[in-house]
């Protein structure tokens, strides 16, 4: 291997590598002045990735515990979910801290909740029923940009429609281009001023660099423009691109920042094969078990992952201190990874964009190889705001004086784009309310039409169209969901809600209507949890993965229960799609997945029988508890069947899908 080479200039860049002089912590002007502002009235912080918004957070829920108040944060995912439950646990006691999510609920009553955007949505659902006081001083919604996420966005904007005047909201995000507008809108609506306070300083200076095949590394910049190591490279492989259908050598790679004092680091990666097939590239050295501190902690993280012992990473990560983190992994492993990191035990995490949102392992460096990114249905460019959620996590508070984004060319990777993100602010959130069956059915629980328009004509997608002078579909999307429930009988004729109707916005689901009608027609099985859970499935399947499976090879008494549920479902899903309603198809393959795991198949078998990838098989599983655990809710119409549900429920969620 030829010697690794740096550019002259970078010399004193690398000398400022190093852990700073420990200091007593003293709280940033924004950080002050958030707690101040939270205090009385509505916050918006923005702020880069690690500039200290958890800070806040904590001073914040401490401020209202002590005054013997409660408070709920809320998340986006899971996995943070579960990590805040641990740290506020930490911190207030484990008695004090609850968490509600699809798979938890613990500790229900406990001054301070943790919990997912949904839950809480449906907490607020409850309240404007009557049915349930939300009783909370504050919300805090941290990762507040979902609020433009094309898919959840719309829970977002719900929560702050919806919540009390009187609860202060506390929303934290790195990545909002229009704080302002949305402070603006929400001062409107809650009829409270909502402070700003904006802080664009990186806690971790950033600094851009430039792998220059082979082993050479460059600065990405000079000023604003790309460097001239950068702009040869661009020039010379206008007609071709480097390792043409080759993964990129990263054992080479991970060595030459070894040599330079860069790593930890996270590579980026285009998809979870990439990512896997990294780690297999990593060579395997004998010596690199025999640190104490490693294998005590990885250890002592295996007794509460057990299932992990076995998992085909762990070589990798134990001989090669690397590992891989994407959707497609098992959530036990990403535990792992992410502790392994946080413990500063591994050298490097090839991972795909989606990590950089949410799951908190920064590192010194961070390696960019493309430069798009899939958005679920086809790749695109990177935007201004994922780029900025990856480079967020180059540089870690406390550990480093410097981070640094290193730009690897190759066939996915356009450097004037990088050149361009580098110097961009994160985009503008739009709002992405829509109407669908639940939100129309919950809404009715406790407004009338008219009181819904008026719903719509206070929300951000609204407030956004008349700046433009423009005017929203919200209404007429509702219209069509109204008419369509009147005609199928969960609304009657003086616009309320009918008994069905009642109900049936319990389930709080993708496809409520098909697993209502269902539940009309008594075609759930009632006698068994497996069967019960493999029914349900087909509804919580949200993905166009698809795999081919013979009815003919089912279980006899698995066919008859699922030919039972799709004779019931198929003329209503008809008369949506008559109507203009998407309808999901319902994959045979996951009621059969579901089945074989609920009476006990191992995992790996029915892993292996479908070549699904285990993250996507728990997923699924996820999902399908979270049906389950609504259809549980239905102990007063649906007694037998609620049963069954909790118990079919409580079958398929164990290890590897849910861990201590």
């Amino acid at each position: 291997m030829v010697k690794p080479q740096a550019a002259p200039v970078l010399e004193k860049v690398f000398s400022r590598i190093g852990k700073p002089d420990p200091a007593p912590f003293r709280a940033d002007p924004f950080q002050s002045d958030a707690l101040q502002a939270i205090q009385r009235t509505d916050c918006l912080v923005t702020a880069p990735t690690g500039a200290g918004k958890t800070w806040i957070a904590e001073k914040a829920i401490q401020s209202i515990y002590e005054k013997g108040g409660r408070c709920w944060y809320a998340s986006p995912l899971k996995a943070l979910t579960n990590s805040k439950r641990v740290e506020f646990g930490e911190t207030f006691g484990n008695e004090n801290v609850g968490i509600l999510t699809g798979d938890a609920k613990e500790n229900s009553d406990a001054p301070i909740i943790v919990g997912t955007t949904e839950i809480l949505r449906n907490k607020l659902y409850e309240a404007m029923r009557g049915s349930e006081n939300l009783d909370y001083d504050l919300v805090i919604l941290d990762e507040a940009h979902f609020l433009g996420d094309k898919d959840r966005g719309v829970v977002w904007e719900e929560i702050m429609i919806y919540l009390p005047t009187r609860i202060n909201m506390l929303m934290l995000s790195a990545t909002i281009g229009n704080s302002r507008e949305i402070a603006e809108w929400l001062s409107l609506l809650r009829n409270k001023e909502c402070v700003v306070i904006e802080d664009s300083e990186r806690p971790v200076p950033l600094y851009p660099l430039f792998l220059h095949p082979p082993e050479k590394i460059t600065p990405l910049l000079n000023g604003s423009r790309l460097n001239d190591a950068a702009t040869s490279w661009l020039e010379k492989n206008k007609s071709r691109r480097s390792f043409r259908g080759k993964l990129p050598p990263f054992d080479t790679i991970i060595e030459i920042m070894r040599e330079f004092n860069l790593l930890p680091a996270i590579f980026f990666l285009k998809s979870r094969g990439d990512c896997d097939a990294a780690v297999n590239l990593c060579k395997l050295a004998s010596d690199r078990g025999n640190n104490s501190h490693f294998e005590k902690d990885l250890n002592g993280i295996l007794e509460h992952h057990p299932y992990m012992k076995n998992h085909k990473q762990l070589k990798s990560l134990r001989y090669s201190r690397v590992g891989a983190h994407h959707g497609g992994q098992l959530p036990g492993w990403k535990s792992v990874v992410e502790t392994m990191m946080k413990g500063e035990h591994l050298d490097a995490v090839f991972a795909t964009s989606t990590v950089a949102a949410g799951v908190n392992f920064p590192a010194r460096t961070v390696v960019l190889f493309n430069s798009d990114q899939f958005n679920g249905h086809e790749f695109v460019p990177l935007d201004a705001t994922a780029f900025h959620q990856m480079t967020g996590r180059a540089g870690r508070r406390g550990q480093d004086k410097i981070g640094f984004m290193m730009a690897f060319p190759g066939k996915f990777m356009d450097l004037l784009h990088i050149r361009k993100l580098y110097f961009s602010r994160p985009e503008k959130i739009t709002s992405r309310l829509r109407s669908d069956f639940s939100m129309t059915l919950n809404l009715l629980l406790s407004h009338t039409p008219e009181g819904i328009r008026d719903i719509f004509e206070r929300s951000f997608a609204d407030y956004q169209h008349r700046k433009k002078k423009g005017k929203t579909t919200l209404w007429e999307d509702f219209s069509r969901h109204f008419d369509f429930l009147k005609a199928e009988g969960f609304v009657d004729e003086e616009n309320r809600l009918t008994e069905d109707g009642v109900w049936t916005s319990q389930l709080r689901l993708d496809q409520p209507l098909l697993i209502a009608q269902c539940l009309r027609d008594d075609a759930f099985p009632y006698e068994n949890e497996a069967l019960l859970a493999a029914a349900i499935a087909p509804f919580a399947y949200d993905r166009s993965y698809n795999i081919t499976i013979s009815r003919a090879s089912l279980p006899k008494r698995l066919r008859k229960a699922v030919d039972r549920v799709y004779k019931s479902a198929e003329p209503l899903s008809k008369r949506m799609t008559a109507a203009g309603f998407d309808t999901a198809p319902l994959p045979l393959w996951t009621s059969a997945a579901i089945y074989s795991w609920a009476i006990g198949t191992e995992w790996d078998h029915i892993v292996q029988r479908t070549k699904i990838a285990d993250g996507d098989f728990a997923m699924l599983i996820s999902r399908t508890a979270d049906s389950l655990n609504q259809i549980a809710s239905l102990k007063d119409t649906h007694p037998q069947t609620a049963s069954l549900a909790a118990t079919a429920r409580r079958a398929i969620l164990r290890e590897p899908v849910v861990f201590d």
